[in-house]
């Protein structure tokens, strides 16, 4: 019997709302998607719920879902997860925090990317900002563009509140600073790290080579360790995750899958598309499953950019989608899984933890539900609703559904 073959391709934060200069049409809505619509009208079309009730819509929790994972049962934070995938070791008592470097002017966060800071420039300001705050027991390590992390060694106690940056573009940072246990020595080295920002020469040479405003960083984010069974032992799925951001790397790694890095692969609107669906293409040769992920469109959705957005979720829909399943034909056995992971309004710039829209196509299953395109309403529709996203894999895996 041959192996099934399985693709989930994310398209981060596609979902959105209706937006009166579309029409009253979503992006997804108004996007030229014929790929997606194709899989909407001739597979199983929906609403799923990927944020579990009273948990954060971050991606991390979202896309543990999409990976099969309950996070109400295994979610410790985001920055643990990226930790992993970036090869950093998380003892039982660390903490791993998520350090964005940022752009604060007169007390606002004006943005929670410092304009897209190139990866080789946010090594430099990372590197500095380790020289001038040496504590022992902190680490800072480089990461992708704005992405980085902090270690706490030994850390103990109740973890601090802490905000994300995407969530208070344009506002006064005073009242998001972080709260609780642990908060002080946070605050502190948020303030240092300002300080060292200004005072270093090489941050001020390396702003006329590199694309990027760095002004400070922002600490959230925070956990242990997360545990999780791998895919393996938990559905017999052996492969890959794909994608330009450590976030999905370190969930795959937790999970048993295997990183594949894609040149190009930037996590903007610049990103490596046919990169991404040829590796995915090479990589189902020796593997069952691969998991897809594409940033754009929830940046474009973060910045508040309509038209960003529009070209995000065609490029994902003509570059990714089209080519893989086009691949995944040749295969007398695949189910694809096509959705966004949580919606990213371009109406409020962060993530809400509404259902999205999703699509299982398998061509050996003859379904039909009225879908008339991919998109939130055409996929509300159908009044198939799941309510806990992470079974959709199970069902996916034991080809058994209830609709």
């Amino acid at each position: 019997m041959n192996e099934r073959k399985i693709a989930i391709l994310v398209g981060d934060g596609m979902a959105d709302y209706s937006i009166d200069k579309l029409g009253g049409k979503t992006p997804l809505q108004y996007a030229h998607t014929p790929h997606m619509d194709y899989l909407a009208k001739n597979g199983i079309c929906g609403l799923a719920c990927t944020v579990p009730p009273g948990m954060p819509p971050g991606s991390d929790v979202a896309n543990l879902s999409l990976f099969g994972y309950d996070p109400a049962t295994c979610y410790t934070g985001r920055a643990p997860l990226e930790a992993l995938n970036m090869g950093i070791d998380l003892g039982p008592g660390d903490v791993a925090f998520r350090c964005n470097i940022v752009t604060i002017e007169h007390n606002s966060m004006q943005d929670f990317s410092a304009g897209h800071i190139d990866s080789a420039f946010s090594k430099i300001v990372i590197d500095e900002i380790a020289r001038a705050i040496q504590i022992d027991g902190i680490e800072f390590y480089a990461g992708v563009s704005y992405r980085n992390i902090m270690v706490v060694r030994n850390f103990s106690g109740e973890l601090p509140v802490t905000t994300p940056p995407h969530d208070i573009q344009g506002k006064e940072i005073q009242e998001f600073m972080p709260k609780g246990a642990h908060s002080d020595l946070l605050n502190d080295i948020m303030q240092r790290a300002a300080v060292a920002i200004v005072n270093s020469k090489k941050i001020a040479d390396a702003k006329s080579t590199f694309r990027g405003n760095p002004t400070g960083i922002w600490l959230w984010g925070g956990g242990y360790r997360p545990k999780m069974e791998p895919l393996s032992k938990l559905y017999g799925l052996h492969g890959h995750t794909i994608a330009a951001v450590d976030l999905i790397h370190g969930i795959g790694k937790a999970a048993g899958l295997t990183p594949i890095h894609v040149e190009g692969a930037t996590g903007y609107i610049d990103t490596n598309y046919t990169g991404k669906a040829q590796a995915c293409i090479d990589a189902m040769r020796n593997a069952n499953f691969v998991f897809l992920h594409v940033e754009a469109p929830d940046e474009s959705g973060h910045e508040g950019n309509l038209q960003h957005k529009l070209k995000a979720i065609e490029d994902f829909d003509a570059k990714v989608v089209g080519p893989v399943v086009n691949m995944l034909n040749r295969y007398n056995n695949f189910t694809v899984l096509v959705m966004p992971d949580h919606p990213t309004p371009l109406s409020l710039r962060t993530h809400v933890s509404d259902p999205v829209p999703f699509v299982i196509y398998s061509p050996d299953r003859n379904v039909s539900h009225n879908c008339k395109g991919f998109n939130e309403v055409d996929a509300g529709n159908t009044g198939i609703v799941v309510k806990r996203a992470h079974e959709l894999l199970g069902m996916i895996v034991h080809n058994t559904y209830p609709w």
